[in-house]
């Protein structure tokens, strides 16, 4: 066991920095003394109402139709179609939950073209995924094996030509690539469902900002795995542009532009999101070190191993003693870590004081998000559902 002292480091990533490089606030968020207890989860079920099941089907018969698109050039690309069914099943369907609630809570009922958006986002997911997946080396994603490791799996079984491992890498590149270009259509036939050419312009625009800006965080976690460390202040930014708008803000505001809602209703999701998007990353960070692979789906020796530069990991590397740096340092990006060093290393985490610092700014984000959602000038019902989906971010355990 490594001697440790415990130290609480301070969130301090909420104060801008002077510059260009100033990181984006979503203002102060205040915290408790002490992490509060996770209320009750709703069951997903009650999250995931019948509109949902409409947008699986979606999916899932786009996956179809597109896939045979690719069957139809040739028969020897069936199990990319079947990998890509696979791997599209499942999931929360948080984004698409959002976007829907978003226009709705506007149209007061169906809006033309929220299914379509609200798939949009899901098969934006899954190219997320895919690639998200094959940087990080991680080999299994929801009980299943990844595309990359499925087929360079399936490479090693045939005994073919080549690198088995360049050959997955190569074909979940391609398989990414097709789920961007697929939720692209999927968002084209949404917004132009609405009827109304400037409203169709805004849904796009939005659309392009929240793919660039993704893909944008996508980079700047890369770029952070070559350094020692980074700054809570990285790490934030990492979070809002790779994960937090993309999984809570922009779908709701989406879906809410989809409907023609007023600017001050657009500004309200849009601020509620970013916090509500935050600690669903922050959620996931934890869950990703911390969490149990029979409920989660992934092994959590994966964002040690890859060297993930998170919230999490920057507090316990500014608070860590020379002994605990010195873990951290030789942990962090170890293709061959055992569970007894992850074992040390989440001993860090929990003792440096980050652990708790973490889940202080999980509550403190979530209270934030559920007080916006109790003033949003909607129905009771939409604003109840916010509440209950806002909880689901910050306090699940998969």
């Amino acid at each position: 066991m490594v001697e440790t002292t415990s130290v609480a480091p301070v969130v301090s990533a909420d104060a801008p920095t002077a510059g260009p490089t100033a990181e984006p606030v979503i203002g102060p968020v205040e915290s408790p003394a002490t992490p509060t207890a996770a209320p009750p989860s709703a069951p997903t079920a009650a999250l995931l109402p019948d509109e949902v099941a409409d947008v699986d089907r979606l999916l899932g018969d786009t996956l179809r139709e597109r896939g045979s698109v690719l069957t139809d050039v040739s028969p020897e690309l069936a199990p990319v179609a079947e990998a890509l069914a696979v791997a599209g099943r499942g999931g929360k369907r948080l984004r698409a939950t959002f976007a829907l609630l978003g226009a709705r809570s506007v149209g007061e009922g169906p809006v033309p073209g929220d299914l379509h958006v609200a798939t949009a986002l899901e098969m934006f997911h899954l190219a997320a995924l895919v690639h998200d997946d094959l940087m990080d080396h991680s080999e299994t994603r929801r009980g299943e094996p990844t595309v990359h490791h499925r087929f360079g799996a399936e490479h090693r079984r045939a005994v073919a030509r080549g690198d088995a491992d360049h050959f997955g890498v190569s074909v979940a590149v391609l398989a990414g690539d097709l789920c961007l270009t697929w939720s692209d259509d999927l968002l084209a036939t949404g917004a132009l469902a609405a009827g109304d050419p400037g409203r169709a312009a805004d849904v796009r625009g939005s659309w392009s900002r929240m793919r660039d800006e993704t893909l944008a965080g996508q980079y700047l976690d890369v770029l952070g795995h070559t350094r020692d460390a980074v700054s809570p202040a990285y790490a934030r930014r990492v979070l809002r542009y790779k994960s937090a708008a993309y999984t809570v803000e922009q779908p709701l505001v989406l879906g809410a532009r989809l409907a023609g809602a007023p600017a001050p209703l657009l500004a309200s999701y849009g601020e509620l999101g970013l916090a509500a998007g935050e600690a669903f990353q922050l959620r996931d960070d934890l869950l990703g070190v911390l969490g149990d692979p029979a409920v989660t789906g992934k092994p959590v020796v994966d964002d040690v191993r890859e060297g993930k530069r998170t919230l999490l990991v920057s507090l316990a590397q500014e608070a860590a003693s020379p002994a605990q740096a010195e873990v951290l340092a030789g942990a962090l990006g170890d293709p061959e870590l055992d569970d007894e060093r992850l074992a040390a290393v989440q001993d860090v985490l929990v003792t440096t004081g980050a652990v708790a610092a973490v889940e202080r700014r999980i509550d403190g984000l979530a209270a934030r998000a559920t007080s916006i959602a109790a003033g949003l000038p909607v129905a009771e019902r939409h604003r109840d559902r916010l509440a209950a989906l806002i909880a689901l971010c910050a306090w699940r355990d998969v």
